[in-house]
């Protein structure tokens, strides 16, 4: 237990539930829509509104074995490869196996996918997958009709929702376990202000951090909320080096910050080239799947040839599609490209890399437990160990499904725990907050030291000055005021000098983790996982696995590891 929570007034209000899940994304709401179906009493509490995640941005759409002739099998080679060594093999066989039926029943629950000619589920293909197993829905607009059929089974199953609300702290009771969380909610409605959640479940579902760097795919909400305060409340966390860039985005500018439109793997999919101001299909001869090699290897590929020819971006063709293809299976990428003066059906798509998804997180086991008592984990915000070092394009939807159903099955059968009595604010060293101003300048020195090329001097220099900005903070008189902006800025803070430290201590090139100074893959010295925790006093712990297999998260799962 680190004894660290967020400088914030004390609960003025609290309800009581069986389980909270803090998020509304996939993940969030599959897991708060198996618990109430359990009869366990449910309360969602979200940042935004319920549809304003990094869900109902996701354009490619769900992979999984759902087509003639493809297994689960053929799904999890494809899975490992791209994980580079490091995908714990029994949880992506769970998603594999689990992930079929776990699509039927998110149609089941009103989601609609489109259909090819014969009726069937259409599915086209993505980077890394040998198979054509992505189901999506308008097209490009999986994640907007995803997050519509969740919502509405939300609503219509009258679970109880708090939007608008920043969760804060996690509440313990007298023996260490999971008691609720506590939370500021944002405007006027039945709750206002700083309140607090009590349950003996939690479910962090608050997806990823993106915004931890200057351009990311990530909605504005992507703060690393629920990173931060897992590694307050001592949770461990695992592969947060490993962010993944999606290769193409389109260029909106070398000074362009925030939120990024997104140019789906999918286009990719359907037969677009990437290619440099010449016209030159560069990945031609750079890996057997050229465009739709793993994404690690399309992005590493296009910074290099930007890198050589000294340009700020490369290019993505498809006028070969025509108007009707671009109209009936693109909609949404074609709106935001003629929305920034582009037209792809007559001219190229200007793109670059940045940050997308995070593979690491809160280290789960299967069952979405993390290491404190009480504790989930689903989604972005959470590490299963089913992408390694690289995540394969379009399993975050299935992971977000099918581990949000094992931990809404997992409470249900063990049942809320509700020994101890409830604190009713967090325990511990209140935390010094960030001006809001700062938020900037973390993005800067990750982008910088951090992004898609990294060398130990980088590193070194963006651990530096993120200390550098935590011991500023510290002094008199600088430390920020409690509200929205400095709980997001000093949460983005935690995340950035977890996953800097991380970063430093891998010294090899593996996955979505580029090392400019350590090139190669070294499997003898760092096949392995990274596992990181906060000291009482604030700093990043970092420990190496023994192997690449996931260590146990609970006392008892290792005493049945080891017998």
């Amino acid at each position: 237990m680190t004894g660290i929570r967020l400088h914030a007034p004390a609960p003025g209000w609290a309800i009581d539930a069986d389980v909270v899940v803090v998020g509304s994304g996939v993940a969030g709401l599959t897991a708060a829509l198996r618990c109430t179906a359990a009869g366990l009493r449910t309360v969602v509490v979200t940042k935004a509104n319920l549809d304003d995640g990094s869900t109902r941005w996701a354009q490619g759409g769900v992979a999984a074995a759902l087509g003639e002739g493809d297994t689960p099998g053929q799904h999890l080679d494809d899975t490992l490869v791209a994980g580079a060594g490091l995908c714990d093999e029994p949880a992506v066989r769970l998603l594999v196996t689990e992930g079929p039926d776990a699509v039927r029943r998110l149609i089941a629950t009103g989601a609609s996918f489109d259909l090819a000619d014969d009726g069937e589920i259409a599915l086209t293909r993505e980077g890394g997958h040998h198979r054509r197993r992505i189901a999506h829905a308008g097209g490009d607009a999986t994640g907007a009709e995803i997050s519509r059929a969740l919502v509405e089974a939300i609503r219509e199953q009258g679970v109880r929702t708090i939007e608008h609300a920043l969760v804060l702290d996690l509440l313990k009771d007298a023996e260490g376990r999971t008691a609720g969380v506590t939370l500021h909610v944002m405007g006027e409605g039945q709750h206002d202000g700083v309140g607090a959640v009590r349950a003996p479940a939690v479910v962090l579902a608050t997806g990823g951090m993106g915004q931890v760097f200057s351009a990311t795919t990530n909605p504005p909400v992507a703060t690393g909320d629920g990173v931060a305060l897992a590694l307050r409340a001592g949770a461990e966390v695992s592969d947060l080096e490993f962010v993944q860039f999606h290769p193409t985005v389109l260029f909106l500018g070398a000074g362009a910050e925030g939120q990024q439109p997104l140019v789906s793997e999918a286009v990719r999919g359907e037969g677009a080239h990437l290619v440099d101001a010449d016209g030159v299909r560069f990945m031609v001869g750079q890996h057997e799947l050229a465009e739709l090699a793993p994404r690690d290897v399309v992005a590493k590929a296009i910074t290099r040839r930007m890198r050589e020819q000294g340009a700020a971006h490369m290019y993505l063709d498809a006028r070969h599609f025509g108007a009707a293809m671009w109209e009936h299976r693109f909609p949404t990428i074609l709106a935001a490209c003629r929305a920034h003066g582009i037209d792809p059906v007559t001219e190229p798509i200007p793109i670059s890399p940045a940050a997308h998804h995070a593979s690491g997180g809160v280290r789960t086991d299967l069952n979405g437990r993390t290491t404190v008592p009480g504790l989930y984990a689903c989604g972005e915000v959470a590490c299963t160990g089913v992408h390694g070092a690289n995540r394969l394009a379009s399993n975050s939807l299935l992971e977000g499904l099918v581990f949000a159903e094992r931990i809404a099955a997992d409470i249900a059968e063990h049942g809320p725990h509700r020994e101890g009595v409830p604190r009713t604010e967090p325990a511990g060293t209140v935390l010094t907050l960030l001006a809001p101003e700062v938020r900037r300048e973390i993005q800067r020195i990750m982008t910088q030291g951090a992004g898609v090329l990294r060398s130990a001097a980088g590193l070194t220099d963006a651990a530096d000055a993120l200390e550098a900005l935590r011991q500023d903070a510290e002094e008199d008189g600088k430390a920020a005021e409690p509200g929205v902006d400095s709980w997001e800025t000093t949460n983005l803070l935690c995340v950035a000098r977890v996953l800097a430290a991380a970063a430093l201590e891998r010294e090899e090139t593996r996955g979505c983790h580029w090392r400019e100074d350590r090139p190669d893959r070294d499997d003898e010295r760092w096949c392995r996982h990274l596992v990181v925790r906060l000291t009482p006093d604030r700093h990043p712990v970092v420990r190496t696995t023994r192997t690449a297999d996931f260590p146990p998260v609970t006392p008892e799962a290792a005493r049945e590891q080891q017998s």
